[in-house]
């Protein structure tokens, strides 16, 4: 008889399969969602193969279920408050840390002629090498030439 051992899912201990002599989880049925999820996601970690299906396989759900979505949002109110929710968690975390960015520089477009007023942006929080983000007001429109 083999030794008892411990489920990686729910920590219980379990006699396991005679048949299954590397089982590590239990039989219990959210253990084998557990291990059948461990294995997707490291199969999609490291299977380009893999990954490639699964995005065929779920665009072409997609395709046939085009008003899924939207009907699933307008019926499911508190899980579209707690997408939003987690959304503005992302993008905190997200512009927590400055952006560092070099030579973003596009082509240069002169500036329409007047009056500016340049002052420092500083709630821009993103650095650049060589640059500096500014807010620019117009203080007056130029005026034409006497002829």
């Amino acid at each position: 008889m083999k030794p008892d051992r411990i489920c990686a899912a729910c920590g219980a201990v379990f006699i396991p399969l005679v048949h299954v002599p590397n089982q590590r989880y239990c039989s219990l049925a959210a253990c084998q969602l557990a291990r059948r999820r461990a294995w997707q996601h490291e199969r999609l970690r490291t299977d380009p193969d893999y990954r490639a299906n699964q995005a065929k396989a779920q665009a072409a759900w997609r395709a046939r279920h085009p008003g899924y979505s939207r009907h699933y949002r307008e019926t499911h109110p508190a899980c579209l408050d707690r997408n939003r929710a987690m959304q503005r968690t992302r993008n905190a975390r997200r512009n927590a840390q400055p952006v560092a960015k070099m030579d973003t520089c596009s082509p240069f477009q002169p500036l329409a002629s007047g009056f500016y007023l340049l002052c420092d942006a500083l709630e821009a929080s993103i650095a650049k090498m060589n640059a500096w983000t500014v807010h620019i007001a117009v203080l007056s429109a130029p005026r034409p030439l006497p002829a």
